[in-house]
């Protein structure tokens, strides 16, 4: 008789033997507690210098030793970054083009796993493979071809250059997010897929009502992933958004560093990083459930 779920044995580095003793505890806790200490500042310290270090002024910031505090905190320098690198634009090209990276990433992305993890296609492990593959090769590797296919489109001859979807197009197929996106959809029960054909749903019928509402989870760990990407993402936007009208923040910020003062450039990087700390703030939860999501209940 198989022994359940809860009846097998929990492997840990430590046996509950040695967490039940007071001096293995203490050192438990206390290894737990510097790990955690070293691994928060290493993160927070760099945000944390970075935020008041653009409440600074410029003198402030050049002498040395510098002092860990501003002399006065002064949140002027946001708004002031704001109108001298007029940051609005480039916040309004940043957001169309993450927007449309992740739409037209979900868009590939979703029905592409869906089809390798339910329709089971001829050769599908092949492909998987060759997706996955594709991951080994340095981001560099791909540029120039890359490129060269932007500046002309195979089949309508289109030149992409200075367009969003010069970033859209290259981002839409993600091979990793289409493998994270199999790996949830394996774990959904065929049964109920089965009940939906039963019922005379065809496939993308049982994709968008059965299978997109029960992976939530792993849909949002997908955007975030996406809307980062894009946001972040520099070599790529540099090349093709060559006229400043439609460059995103991270082209800007580097096109603006030789003539704008340090404490401003604090400020505007400041800025640029709200957005992004703010969406991890805020789905957190959604993001570490569809990264830890092992299966469906039925």
């Amino acid at each position: 008789m198989r022994r359940s779920t809860a009846d097998r044995p929990v492997r840990t580095l430590l046996s509950p033997w040695t967490l039940e003793r007071t001096r293995g505890r203490l050192a438990y806790w206390a290894v737990f507690t510097l790990v955690f200490v070293l691994f928060t500042a290493a993160f927070v310290t760099p945000l944390i210098w970075m935020v008041l270090g653009a409440m600074k002024t410029a003198p402030e910031l050049a002498q040395l030793p510098q002092a860990v505090l501003p002399e006065r905190f002064d949140l002027g320098t946001y708004g002031e970054a704001w109108d001298f690198m007029e940051l609005a634009g480039y916040f309004r090209n940043t957001v169309v083009v993450a927007a449309g990276a992740w739409l037209l990433q979900l868009a590939v992305c979703v029905p592409a796993a869906y089809a390798l993890s339910k329709l089971r296609p001829i050769l599908g492990r092949w492909i998987l493979a060759l997706m996955l593959a594709t991951l080994m090769l340095p981001a560099s590797a791909l540029l120039v071809p890359t490129y060269l296919t932007i500046t002309d489109v195979p089949l309508v001859e289109v030149n992409l250059v200075n367009s969003p979807a010069a970033i859209w197009l290259p981002a839409a197929a993600n091979a990793f997010n289409i493998y994270l996106l199999k790996r949830f959809f394996d774990q959904i029960p065929t049964e109920l897929l089965d009940a939906a054909r039963i019922d005379g749903a065809g496939n993308v019928t049982t994709m968008v009502r059965i299978v997109l509402p029960l992976s939530r989870p792993i849909l949002a760990v997908v955007s975030i992933f996406a809307i980062v990407a894009a946001w972040k993402d520099f070599i790529w936007p540099l090349l093709v958004l060559q006229d400043p009208a439609v460059q995103t923040l991270s082209v800007a910020l580097q096109r603006f560093e030789q003539d704008t003062p340090i404490n401003l450039m604090l400020a505007g990087l400041v800025l640029a990083s709200i957005p992004m700390v703010a969406a991890f703030l805020v789905f957190q939860r959604q993001i570490l459930a569809g990264l830890t999501a092992g299966g469906v209940k039925g």
